[in-house]
């Protein structure tokens, strides 16, 4: 996945830029570490989803992974013959919310692991952090400080999105270089230019894609892009529904 050692008359290393770690590239203690991290942002996004959840929302998750899972399958070239695909964390979040978005990704890049062996077992805790929990939480959150900057969800929801999706792909690479680094893998000044160089065009296409599908969900089911905001003002009791503050 990152390092390969190519023949000849001495060990040269080359770096493959790809965010699905494979086992044996972090240690046991750096996956270990990521597993628990992971396992409580989970358990709170299981909790918070719980609380929120709309039924309306349930099928759209269901598509949601189909189409995250679908669109990962197709690459796309970028820089050195490396190629990148969808990462998807910022259109989940917008979608169906930041702790829904979460799961989503998270069950995506499990089954990702476990049918098709892309991205190892033991770090796959490390694997969902950095794509499923930076990606779409870390990115949601820049999303939400964007509209706010710009003048409102509706006004800037396209270019929000679009930066937040690059900067989810970033911020995504980044933690995965620090997790090589710690764990000795490849030194810094080695993985930090690599992975962030080619991520910044992979990052690239991350955007495009996410503002390609908002504007198509914007134009044929606006909404869709409701259900989030419907389901946080949804009354939680008893006793008639009464109007959302702003």
């Amino acid at each position: 996945m990152l390092l390969t050692i190519a023949p000849g008359p001495g060990p040269r290393i080359a770096l493959d830029p790809t965010l699905h770690a494979p086992d044996g590239f972090l240690t046991v203690p750096v996956a270990v570490v990521m597993w628990v991290l992971t396992l409580v942002v989970l358990a709170v996004a299981v909790r918070r989803t719980s609380a929120t959840l709309d039924e309306r929302a349930v099928p759209l998750m269901g598509v949601m992974a189909a189409f995250i899972f679908a669109a990962q399958m197709v690459n796309f070239q970028v820089a050195g013959g490396t190629s990148g695909h969808l990462l998807g964390g910022v259109l989940a979040a917008v979608l169906l919310g930041p702790w829904a978005g979460t799961l989503v990704m998270a069950a995506v890049i499990a089954v990702q692991a476990l049918v098709f062996q892309d991205g190892g077992l033991v770090v796959l805790g490390a694997n969902i952090f950095n794509m499923g929990i930076i990606g779409t939480l870390g990115g949601y959150w820049v999303y939400r400080t964007l509209c706010a900057g710009f003048g409102g969800e509706d006004r800037a929801r396209l270019p929000a999105a679009g930066i937040a999706a690059w900067l989810a792909v970033m911020g995504a690479s980044l933690a995965m270089t620090i997790e090589l680094v710690i764990s000795g893998t490849t030194p810094i000044e080695l993985a930090l230019p690599v992975m962030m160089g080619i991520h910044t065009l992979i990052g690239i296409g991350e955007a495009l894609i996410t503002v390609a599908a908002l504007a198509f969900i914007q134009t044929t089911r606006p909404d869709l892009l409701r259900l989030r905001d419907d389901r946080r003002a949804a009354p939680t009791g008893p006793g008639p529904s009464a109007p959302a503050a702003s």
